[in-house]
């Protein structure tokens, strides 16, 4: 028996962060996009009690403030995909407002640290949303690039094939055909 399961990354996040937390009995407030702000400062032995606990689910504290601002793009990009906000709001007027800096700013930063565009990691996670979808196969072509803020199917297919090498139509096949093997 196989279970398909749906979640939201943002929803678990938090969720982990709150139980963690809890287990050290520290106040704080979720500021959203990876932050936590406490009431009280921690003193070492919590921050390293709180370090080893989130290390178990792959979270790490992040001390440098440019990296901070990296992973706040990383995870607002995420979230405007993910959340299925209105992808055609100029993204770089959304990101410039949340996180106070200048695009200008921004983007330079993120390309320092990651060796990509910022509009580079958006077509990714944008794909990669596509490719869950499809395989989810609740949808046709013409919805999923709807639903993900494209102009047409045509815009979708060219984005994809430039990131993954195949179509989405081909994709979507591939995809159907595991299933069918797996089954057997």
């Amino acid at each position: 028996m196989k279970l398909y399961l749906k979640y939201d990354i943002n929803h678990t996040f938090r969720s982990v962060l709150e139980e963690q937390l809890a287990k050290l009995n520290v106040q704080y407030k979720f500021n959203g996009l990876g932050e936590i702000e406490f009431t009280d400062s921690l003193d070492i032995k919590t921050l390293e009690n709180l370090t080893t606990l989130l290390s178990i689910y792959g979270i790490s504290i992040i001390n440098d403030h440019k990296t901070q601002i990296v992973e706040r793009i990383k995870l607002l990009v995420t979230e405007m995909v993910n959340t299925e906000m209105e992808l055609a709001i100029n993204t770089s007027e959304y990101i410039a407002d949340k996180l106070g800096y200048s695009y200008a700013y921004l983007s330079s930063l993120f390309s320092e640290a990651t060796y990509t565009s910022i509009e580079n990691f958006i077509i990714i996670t944008k794909i990669d949303k596509a490719k869950e979808l499809i395989t989810l196969d609740k949808l046709s072509l013409t919805e999923v690039s709807h639903k993900l803020g494209y102009s047409s199917v045509a815009h979708l297919s060219g984005q994809f094939k430039k990131t993954t090498g195949i179509t989405p139509s081909l994709f979507r096949k591939i995809i159907k055909q595991r299933k069918v093997l797996k089954s057997e």
